[in-house]
C-alpha cells in the first residue's frame, strides 16, 4: 500500500491509516485507543456548529486524531471518502446496518479497489438478527446479554455501571481486538475482512467465567450471594468515619487473616468463619471501618497484601502516590485526562495531539492524501474548513 498520507507518530500503530466515520461513545473511544498507540486516525466529521475553544478541549474521547468535515449528501464528498478509503488500512463506523451501503462504503464496495481494508463495524445488537435495526444504548445491551442482571446487593434492583461495561469494555475494546486481530491475518492472506463487533456479544462474552461457575454450581443467578457481588463479607465496600469508602478484596485466606487482623477484628472473627456467622461477621467489618477515616485507613493498609483500597473519586485519583507515580494521568491544554494504556516498552504510545475541532484538517487531510480537486470540494461546500 502507498504511504500517502503517512504521518510519524510513534507508537507500535506508527503507520497505520485509519478511517473513523465520527459517532458517539464506543467507536470514538475505539479510535482514540488505537490513535494513542500510534495509528494516524482521520475522524470524518458531519457538518455542524463548532466548539469553543474549551469544549473542544474538554472533549478529550476525540483526542489524537485529525478531523475533516465532508458533507455526504453531495456525491463529490462521497467520493472524496471513497478516495480516502482506498488508502486506509482500518475503517471505523457505528451507523446502523445498511448506512455506509446506502452511500455506496459498504465493505463490499470499498473492498473492490482495497481488498486488504479492515472493516470495523461498533454496534450495539450487531449487524443481523431481529433486532439488528433498533435503537438502543449500553443498559438495554448489556441487559440482554446477562451482564447487567448479576450487578447490586441482595434484594436490591441491579446497580446500572455507568457505561464502562457495556459501550467501552463490551464494545470499544472488543472492537481494537477484533480490528488488531484482523491486520495480523491480512499481513498473512493480503485480504481484509469485517469484524462485526456488537456489544451484546462482547458483553455476553465477558460473562464467560460466570457461566462456568454457573455450571459446576459455583454461582448463583441472584444478585449480592456470590463470591464477587458482595456475597462475601470480605468482599465488599465499607463506610468510614469521614463518610469515605474503603474496598476490601481479601478472597484467599492468607489475605483475610492479615486484613482482619490489621482491621482489628475480634479474635474469634480473625479465622475466617461459616456462612452462619457471616452476618456477624459483616457487621463487626463495618463498625470496625467507621471508626476512623478514609485517609487513617488508607495508612493502616499501605503497603500491605490485606487488599484493601480506598474508593477515590474522579477528582482525587490524579493526586494518589501509586497513579501519580506511575504517570497513569496527564495534564493537555488544562484538562486532567487518563494516559494511553497499555504501555509499551520499546514503542511507548502517547497522547498524539489534542482534541480537533470539527473540520480543522480538512484542507491539510484532502491535499496529503492526494484527494483531487481539493479547492473544488471546499468551494462547494462538499467540504469544510474551520
Amino acid at each position: 500500500m502507498t504511504e500517502i498520507g503517512k504521518v510519524a507518530r510513534g507508537g507500535p500503530l506508527d503507520g497505520l491509516r485509519v478511517i473513523e466515520m465520527g459517532g458517539i461513545g464506543p467507536g470514538p473511544f475505539a479510535a482514540m485507543l488505537l490513535a494513542d498507540m500510534g495509528a494516524d486516525v482521520i475522524r470524518v466529521d458531519r457538518p455542524g456548529r463548532v466548539a469553543d475553544e474549551r469544549t473542544t478541549a474538554a472533549d478529550v474521547l476525540q483526542r489524537g486524531r485529525r478531523s475533516i468535515v465532508l458533507d455526504l449528501r453531495c456525491e463529490e464528498a462521497v467520493e472524496a471518502l471513497r478516495h480516502l478509503v482506498d488508502r486506509a488500512g482500518v475503517l471505523i463506523e457505528g451507523f446502523r446496518p445498511g448506512v455506509m451501503e446506502r452511500l455506496g462504503l459498504g465493505p463490499a464496495q470499498c473492498h473492490v479497489s482495497n481488498p486488504r481494508l479492515v472493516y470495523g463495524r461498533m454496534t450495539g445488537w450487531g449487524q443481523d438478527g431481529p433486532w439488528a435495526t433498533m435503537a438502543g444504548h449500553d443498559v438495554n445491551y448489556i441487559a440482554l446479554a446477562g451482564a447487567l442482571h448479576p450487578l447490586g446487593r441482595q434484594g436490591e434492583p441491579p446497580a446500572v455501571p455507568v457505561n464502562l461495561l457495556g459501550d467501552f469494555g463490551a464494545g470499544s475494546l472488543y472492537l481494537v481486538a477484533g480490528v488488531l486481530a484482523a491486520l495480523w491475518e491480512a499481513g498473512r492472506s493480503g485480504r481484509g475482512q469485517v469484524v462485526d463487533a456488537a456489544i451484546v456479544d462482547g458483553a455476553a462474552s465477558l460473562t464467560t467465567m460466570l457461566h462456568g461457575m454457573l455450571a459446576t454450581g459455583g454461582w448463583r443467578d441472584e444478585r449480592g450471594v456470590n463470591l464477587l457481588d458482595t456475597g462475601r463479607p470480605w468482599y465488599d465496600v465499607y463506610e468510614t468515619a469521614d463518610g469515605g469508602w474503603m474496598s476490601v478484596g481479601a478472597l484467599e485466606v492468607k489475605f483475610y487473616a492479615e486484613f482482619a487482623a490489621r482491621l482489628g477484628l475480634p479474635d474469634d472473627l480473625v479465622r475466617r468463619p461459616g456462612p452462619n456467622e457471616w452476618p456477624r461477621l459483616r457487621a463487626a467489618i463495618a463498625d470496625s471501618f467507621r471508626r476512623r477515616t478514609r485517609a487513617e485507613w488508607e495508612t493502616v493498609f499501605e503497603g500491605t497484601d490485606a487488599c484493601v483500597a480506598p474508593v477515590l473519586g474522579l477528582k482525587e485519583v490524579a493526586e494518589h502516590p501509586h497513579l501519580r507515580a506511575r504517570q497513569t494521568f496527564v495534564e493537555i491544554q488544562g484538562v486532567r485526562q487518563p494516559a494511553p494504556a497499555p504501555r509499551f516498552d520499546r514503542t511507548p504510545g502517547a497522547v498524539q495531539s489534542p482534541p480537533a475541532r470539527r473540520g480543522q484538517h480538512t484542507a491539510e487531510v484532502l491535499t496529503e492524501w492526494q484527494v483531487p480537486a481539493v479547492r473544488d470540494l471546499l468551494a462547494s461546500g462538499a467540504a469544510i474548513q474551520d
